[in-house]
């Protein structure tokens, strides 16, 4: 491959990375839960994802050239744009065609190729944990790397806050006003996951630019002593609870603290439906949780990933936009810890519900119970 005189940046898209999430399938790891995300119904978006960070970098593109894969892996998005752009060639690629023929080998092999570039600056990657798992396996610290979410948990801090914090992330490294940092890549045993268990351990470090506006935190888990400020929190919660309203349930341990006052039975890491202090319908998907509250008064209670500050669009891709735009703003009740609330190191919320407009509609000031007679106001943003 020959180069002009430009940025060289590697480019993967994992084409299917995020299907699993509003479908309530916690992520896309495997044939067969790929294969069941499809047949519920699942649609990609990673490519859409894609495409939005292309257009943020759209007025510099006489400056950047991208390595990419073929088909659906980073070719077809790139052919919308104007940007100068190779094309890996290499026979593990040959069979790929359509969005659901790619794997995490192919993610592999483009990854090792990249890293063998040496004018290559940086490598891009569009997925999830999963994704990041596996560049990290091939590429360890030899090349900086940096994520671009589109997978449903984004546990890692080696993600940018959305696709537009990437491409000023970027922008900034390219000109040199980033240092690069170890950034960590953890590991999520998504079986374990769909049962209800968070399991996770840290799988280790990509090299990212770092950029404290622009890139997110590792998820903080809520610490055991965090237990009885949740059952204040509960006992608030359940006092305020109104009659004849359907309440939609968030994954947490602080959420799961209010049913477990109950005596209910609660998807840890799911979205249940609460009607009149029971549980009516367990780990609901998205054309699930419509068909319960279209045209009905529905309110949503939730609490933010630890750290990173996402109230929505992290582990809970559940409420989709569609969902979003049915609950009014003053209907979602924020739930945290005193702890998790300190963790926030930005002191707001933020919000990547895979629709720029509504997360833009959505900004605001939000209340957040943290204790029994305890309320803080955080800005979402």
């Amino acid at each position: 491959m020959e180069f002009p005189n430009k940025f060289i940046l590697g480019f993967i898209i994992n084409p299917i990375s995020g299907m699993g999430g509003s479908v309530a399938l916690k992520g896309t790891d495997g044939k067969a839960i790929l294969k069941k995300a499809i047949d519920l119904g699942a649609k990609p978006h990673a490519n859409e994802r894609a495409k939005e960070f292309l257009q943020a970098l759209e007025g510099f593109q006489s400056k950047i050239q991208f390595i990419t894969c073929p088909d659906y892996m980073g070719e077809k998005t790139l052919k919308k744009f104007k940007f100068d752009y190779a094309i890996i060639n290499d026979a593990i690629f040959d069979n790929v065609k359509g969005i659901y023929a790619t794997n995490e080998t192919h993610t592999k092999a483009a990854a090792q190729i990249m890293k063998e570039i040496d004018e290559l600056k940086l490598i891009l990657f569009v997925g999830g944990d999963g994704t990041a798992r596996d560049v990290l396996d091939v590429v360890g610290d030899t090349k900086p790397c940096l994520g671009i979410p589109s997978g449903v948990k984004i546990y890692s801090s080696v993600f940018a806050l959305n696709p537009k914090a990437a491409a000023s992330t970027i922008l900034q490294f390219l000109w040199d006003e980033l240092p690069l940092t170890k950034s960590e890549v953890l590991d999520i045993n998504e079986q374990a996951y769909r049962k209800g268990e968070l399991i996770s351990k840290l799988y280790g470090y990509l090299l990212t630019p770092h950029s404290p506006e622009y890139c997110q935190y590792a998820k903080l888990s809520s610490p055991d002593t965090d237990q009885n400020n949740q059952e204040r929190i509960a006992e608030k919660v359940i006092e305020d609870i109104e009659s004849n309203i359907y309440y939609l349930l968030g994954p947490g341990t602080t959420v799961k603290a209010i049913t477990d006052k109950l005596n209910l039975k609660k998807t840890l890491l799911g979205i249940d439906l609460l009607y009149n202090k029971k549980i009516i319908a367990h780990d609901l998907n998205e054309e699930q949780i419509l068909s319960y509250i279209k045209k009905k008064p529905t309110k949503i209670i939730v609490s933010f990933i630890g750290r990173q500050g996402f109230l929505f669009g992290r582990g809970n891709l559940q409420f989709t936009p569609k969902i979003l735009r049915l609950v009014p703003s003053k209907n979602i009740i924020i739930v945290a810890t005193k702890h998790k609330l300190t963790s926030i190191s930005s002191k707001f919320l933020r919000i990547d519900s895979r629709d720029s407009e509504l997360d833009l509609e959505m900004r605001g000031l939000y209340k957040v119970i943290t204790d029994y007679d305890e309320i803080k106001i955080i800005e979402l943003k």
